[in-house]
């Protein structure tokens, strides 16, 4: 059975930085791309990033790009999500999922809330 677990997730203030995780099983997941999208309050999910899986090419959304990296570590089968110079727009529910660009929900996600 192919499962995500996302963490990570926190409350802090405006300007910090927070790194995400995720860790999947069930799934060849060295071979597969994999991404993160998040759901803010009120609003549907928004593709944020996505990797290949050598990690070979990197894509961002332009609301997240200079200030978020994405990476992977598949000898541990985890996906990383290293958010710097966060917003109060950036609070939300963030989840991983396999693929190229795709806006799903992979696990239950972690909250990011960023507030003054």
């Amino acid at each position: 059975e192919e499962q995500l677990v996302e963490s990570g997730g926190d409350l802090l203030q405006p300007g910090g930085s927070l790194r995400l995780s995720c860790v999947a099983s069930g799934f060849a997941f060295s071979a597969r791309s994999m991404s993160w999208v998040r759901q803010a309050p009120g609003k549907g999910l928004e593709w944020v990033a996505s990797l290949t899986p050598n990690s070979g090419t990197i894509s961002y959304a332009d609301s997240v790009k200079g200030r978020f990296t994405s990476s992977r570590d598949n000898a541990k089968n985890t996906r990383y999500l290293q958010m710097d110079s966060l917003k109060t727009d950036d609070t939300a529910v963030y989840y991983c999922a396999a693929g190229w660009r795709v806006r799903a929900r992979g696990g239950q996600g972690t909250q990011v809330t960023v507030s003054s």
